[in-house]
């Protein structure tokens, strides 16, 4: 079977710490797709490191999976993977099955964020969120207006949201921003319920 152009094999990314350190898994190469750099993913778990334990986790533009799967690797309760592209979500799946992850652990959904946020929910059901959406389209304010309207989150729930540097996210008033840092292009902000 042909691949589709801008769809192959790319790349890979590591597992820093925990379970399944140092461990390299296979990325595509899909437009809109950029991993988490490892030097950005170290800082946002030594900043969650009190808190990822035991936690339900959202990696909400999914991509590779690099964060929600780092969360795995430091023993997150469960992570929800969306991703709506889906030969990515796909390989998603695949690197899930290669760390031997049960459906208890992690489900991917071949789905847009904004489609399953806009469900609303009867009670809270995430203590952490990964928000790391393509740049330029307004993705993260999307989703964070959902998460906060359809009672996705639990009291003192922590945000983490990944944009484009010099832009502006809009977040509601209850949030309090923990930390904030600009690597190169990206600016990534962690936010708390």
């Amino acid at each position: 079977m042909k691949k589709s152009q801008g769809q192959s094999p790319k790349g890979e990314v590591r597992i820093i710490a925990g379970l399944w350190r140092g461990r390299k898994l296979p990325v595509l190469n899909a437009e809109g797709l950029r991993p988490t750099g490892d030097r950005v993913k170290e800082t946002l778990f030594n900043w969650l490191m009190p808190y990822i334990h035991q936690a339900k986790c959202l990696d909400g533009f999914a991509g590779s999976g690099s964060l929600g799967i780092e969360a795995l690797s430091r023993q997150a309760e469960k992570v929800t993977f969306l991703e709506k592209d889906k030969t990515v979500a796909h390989q998603l799946k695949k690197n899930l099955q290669t760390l031997k992850c049960t459906e208890k652990q992690a489900q991917v959904f071949n789905q847009s964020c904004l489609d399953f946020l806009k469900l609303p929910q009867n009670q809270p059901y995430f203590d952490v969120v990964f928000l790391d959406p393509p740049f330029h389209f307004g993705l993260a304010e999307q989703a964070i207006r959902l998460l906060t309207e359809n009672n996705w989150l639990y009291p003192n729930a922590l945000i983490y949201v990944e944009t484009e540097k010099d832009s502006h996210v809009n977040t509601p008033e209850h949030w309090t921003l923990l930390k904030e840092k600009t690597t190169g292009m990206v600016n990534y902000r962690l936010y708390q319920n």
